[in-house]
């Protein structure tokens, strides 16, 4: 059994979507530390002025949780997100077919990062088809740290095993403590696909949204190159 294991992210971009639908299950870590930095809140979209980030204000004191972040919902992000996404996606072949889902994320009030992610997560996986099994780490409740908790999770799901960013390797994977148990490594190796987009010269690495939009039922196709 292979499994993938990846935080929750906000609109998430297409390499997390391959690791998705290259597992037999796909673990999200959702009740790890936050990162101020990376992708949890925040990701690229594409619009007539090149590529430019949404991101969600959050209120996260130093050493929170994932599942601690809460949304900083006194600031008009919802409304700037959705207005930014009519204004460029509007005229997409598929935006009608998602513009009900969107309308309702942007039209509610979300409490914490955590719900507004995993609903677009599941939303966007069941819409490419892609049928994976997603567990969540909250409800593993496995111990460890680091490497030592990514082995627990995935012998907690039966995994053979490992498929991970090939990032992984510089920034924090102990490949010793992986092979020890027997568990298998592969990295991924990610080529972004080429297609249809809107507003000129293609640009790669956007979020999944960008893809869906333009290309509705055939995503998934053009995710894994057939």
């Amino acid at each position: 059994m292979v499994c993938a294991i990846h935080q929750l992210h906000y609109l998430p971009w297409l390499r997390y979507f391959d690791k998705i639908e290259r597992s037999d299950v796909f673990i999200v870590l959702d009740n790890i530390q936050y990162n101020k930095n990376g992708w949890q809140n925040r990701n690229k979209i594409k619009t007539s002025t090149g590529e430019t980030l949404l991101t969600v204000p959050v209120c996260a004191p130093l050493g929170s949780r994932l599942d601690e972040v809460r949304i900083d919902d006194t600031q008009p992000w919802r409304r700037k997100h959705w207005a930014t996404l009519q204004q460029n996606y509007r005229r997409a072949p598929y935006f009608g077919r998602h513009e009900t889902f969107l309308q309702s994320i942007y039209s509610r009030e979300w409490q914490r990062l955590n719900d507004v992610n995993r609903v677009m997560l599941e939303y966007f996986a069941s819409e490419m088809d892609i049928e994976t099994p997603i567990v969540y780490s909250s409800e593993l409740d496995v111990p460890g740290a680091g490497t030592e908790r990514l082995v627990n999770l995935l012998q907690a799901v039966g995994a053979k095993t490992y498929y991970s960013g090939a990032y992984a390797l510089e920034e924090y994977l102990d490949i010793d403590q992986i092979t020890d148990r027997g568990i298998l490594l592969q990295l991924q190796d990610w080529h972004a696909p080429v297609y249809q987009q809107l507003h000129g010269e293609f640009v790669p690495e956007l979020s999944v949204i960008d893809l869906i939009l333009n290309c509705g039922p055939a995503s998934r196709n053009v995710l894994i190159g057939t």
